[in-house]
């Protein structure tokens, strides 16, 4: 009884000693503030070395003083001990992949004094990257043939029309313009390349002037190279697109494999012995806008496709074949979660490797050897090995910020709809929280629809906007609306040509469910968002007068105007059909718009003025309705951005201005001094 006694004491003791330790930490830590978009480092595009000891990835920060992102080419030892950095960093440095030795790493970067991206080469054992090529046009993607004796490139013309002599863009296509890459005129095609390492020479592989051709893969014995072609610069019109094999030969014709609906992020692969091409299928055309892409393989020499991941109902973002060709390993996007799996060939089994709240995302695997990019609530992504069952970290590129943060805590909500339906959803609490308070709270709304709020942190995700809010001192709230990603077929297709109704019902009713649980203040509501986040801002405000403030960004809410003025003809053709065949469809689902004497929410409206997937005019309209209206507005336009910012100083501010118009409505005023 004695001895029980002391270590009583003891254990209390200890308790009390760690307890003050860790409040001293926490104290310690700072909130998130925008500043923070400087530090963090994003890790990309792993790729695991033939030998499996080493992984290749990009490392990308922000530049101040440049005002552009900055990134670099490292790798990690497989045991994780060596953390090297390989190449300076730069603008637009991308696609790192070992030849087939491992001896060399290559990766796209555009040389000093050039116009054009080039395939660099540096030796792993050290040295100065060189350049290998020296084309006139631009390189989008490459790979090495299995000798590492050729590299096959995808360039794009890029025609002889300058700044100072302009040509006419000559334009015959359904899809005739996409974000970035503007107009797609004639002759400005994709195609693919031969190049000869050592020769340093190259030879056309297709240049059918009427076809586009991308995503080459080698066949395991280098005789064949499997690609997608399309008629147009993406899907063709009815939302199909070959895959087709070639022999690596200049001269040779193309031979189709299979036709499928186009996902809306292909990926190719040969199983190990040649004899199977894997694939992602996308649903039907009329829902082009809904992802679900799931995995299939068919034979290389054509016929029936089989599909592996039907049954599991959730989206295959990536994916890679076991060495011994009996399974493929995959990454499932599920319910604000991507968790690995491993689907096995002959039975169709799929079984998860490992789940949590945390996202797994750009797989990669050679020699046994599998890497993958973890994140979760308070980390932004790293690389890890997958090995027996678990996640074991090798990189640690952001430990030195985060030991300094103090990030709100994140949880998990669920609720029923206005109709029954179960919706899911995150909330981001500020660290400061305390149970048994209201707080004023904010709505984020993710784009797509497609995509879902997950358990992730990164500075261009949804989920650091949210910690900075949180860190102002706002409760923030993700909603998964139907039209999501990660619960299902019927889930995602539930919005299908009924826009702006489902959507809002869920969002609604989210609040609600906050509200009555003595968290958030009914009197200080906001909600925002970006892309379809945007539309559905311009909706929901239209819809309901309760929120004090919104942001709407990149959104449009008159419809019938994007039609011809966006990328967006083979969704609109195939969900909705044309404004003349549907004007009463057309004019329902523009509602914000010509209802927007219902709006007196304070909004402020956002976009760039180059983006072609949102045009501009959508947030203009807007504006101008709410300014005719006299309900408090403002319009912030980014020269020279796409729809998504890509200029630091110009995120930086989108991040400051919507903190400030929630914090101006929805805060209450600080006393004078």
């Amino acid at each position: 009884m004695k001895s029980s006694r002391v270590l009583s004491v003891l254990f209390i003791l200890c308790v009390g000693a760690s307890a003050t330790v860790a409040a001293d930490t926490a104290a310690a830590r700072r909130t998130l503030n925008v500043e923070d978009f400087y530090k963090i480092q994003t890790l990309t595009d792993p790729q695991v070395s033939p030998d499996g000891q080493w992984v290749a990835y990009v490392v990308t920060t922000n530049d101040r003083d440049a005002d552009e992102p900055r990134s670099a080419v490292w790798m990690v030892s497989w045991d994780g001990k060596q953390q090297l950095q390989l190449t300076n960093a730069a603008n637009e440095i991308s696609a790192p992949r070992w030849s087939p030795d491992g001896r060399y790493l290559a990766f796209l970067s555009t040389p000093a004094a050039a116009e054009h991206k080039q395939v660099m080469v540096l030796d792993r054992r050290g040295g100065e990257a060189r350049t290998l090529t020296s084309v006139s046009d631009d390189i989008g993607d490459y790979a090495w043939s299995p000798d590492g004796r050729r590299l096959v490139l995808v360039m794009t013309l890029s025609g002889e029309a300058t700044a100072k002599r302009p040509k006419p863009i000559v334009i015959d296509a359904l899809h005739f313009k996409q974000d970035e890459d503007g107009y797609l005129g004639v002759g400005h095609g994709r195609h693919l390349y031969l190049f000869d390492v050592a020769g340093r020479t190259i030879e056309a592989l297709t240049a059918d002037p009427a076809s586009n051709e991308d995503l080459p893969s080698w066949s395991p014995d280098g005789r064949q190279i499997a690609f997608v072609r399309t008629r147009e610069k993406g899907p063709d019109p009815d939302g199909m697109e070959d895959i087709d094999v070639i022999d690596a030969r200049a001269g040779a014709t193309a031979r189709q494999v299979v036709r499928a609906y186009a996902p809306n992020g292909q990926q190719l692969a040969w199983s190990p012995d040649g004899t199977l091409l894997a694939y992602l299928q996308g649903i039907e055309p009329r829902y082009n806008g809904y992802i679900q892409d799931r995995l299939a393989v068919v034979p290389a020499t054509g016929g029936r496709p089989r599909p592996l991941s039907d049954t599991l109902d959730r989206a295959v973002t990536s994916y890679a074949f076991a060495p011994d060709g009996a399974s493929i390993d995959v990454i499932v996007e599920d319910d604000g979660t991507a968790y690995p799996a491993r689907i096995d060939l002959r039975s169709g089994l799929c079984t998860p490797t490992i789940k949590g709240s945390f996202v797994v995302s750009a797989l990669a695997a050679a020699s046994g050897n599998v890497a993958v990019l973890y994140s979760d609530d308070h980390s932004p992504a790293e690389v890890h090995a997958l090995e027996a069952g678990k996640l074991r970290r090798l990189t640690t590129h952001n430990d030195a910020l985060l030991a300094e943060l103090q990030l709100g805590v994140v949880e998990d909500i669920r609720f029923k709809s206005r109709d029954g339906t179960p919706v899911h959803g995150l909330i981001v609490k500020p660290p400061s929280f305390v149970a048994g308070h209201k707080y004023p709270t904010v709505l984020i709304i993710h784009g797509g629809p497609n995509g879902q709020d997950a358990h992730t942190l990164a500075y261009d995700e949804y989920q650091f906007r949210r910690q900075l809010l949180a860190a102002s001192g706002f409760v923030v709230v993700g909603i998964n609306y139907r039209g999501s990603s990660g619960r299902g077929s019927a889930y995602a297709k539930a919005i299908a040509a009924d826009w702006g109704h489902k959507e809002v019902e869920d969002l609604l009713a989210g609040v609600d469910h906050l509200v009555s649980a003595g968290i958030a203040d009914p009197t200080r509501l906001g909600l925002g968002g970006w892309s379809y986040g945007g539309i559905l801002t311009d909706y929901t405000i239209a819809s309901d007068g309760r929120f004090k403030a919104a942001v709407s960004g990149a959104g449009s809410a008159n419809q019938i105007s994007m039609y011809g003025s966006d990328e967006y003809q083979l969704q609109y053709n195939s969900e909705l059909g044309g404004p003349w065949q549907n004007t009463a469809l057309w004019i329902k689902l523009s509602y914000p718009f010509f209802h927007a004497d219902r709006i007196h929410t304070p909004t402020l409206f956002m976009g760039g003025d180059k983006d072609f997937n949102v045009p501009i005019a959508g947030s203009e309209q807007m504006y101008q309705a709410l300014r005719t209206l006299g309900v408090p507005t403002q319009l912030v336009v980014y020269p020279d951005q796409y729809h998504s910012l890509s200029r630091p100083s110009f995120i930086k501010d989108r991040f400051e201005r919507t903190t400030a118009w929630f914090s101006r409505y929805l805060l209450p005023e600080k006393p004078a001094p």
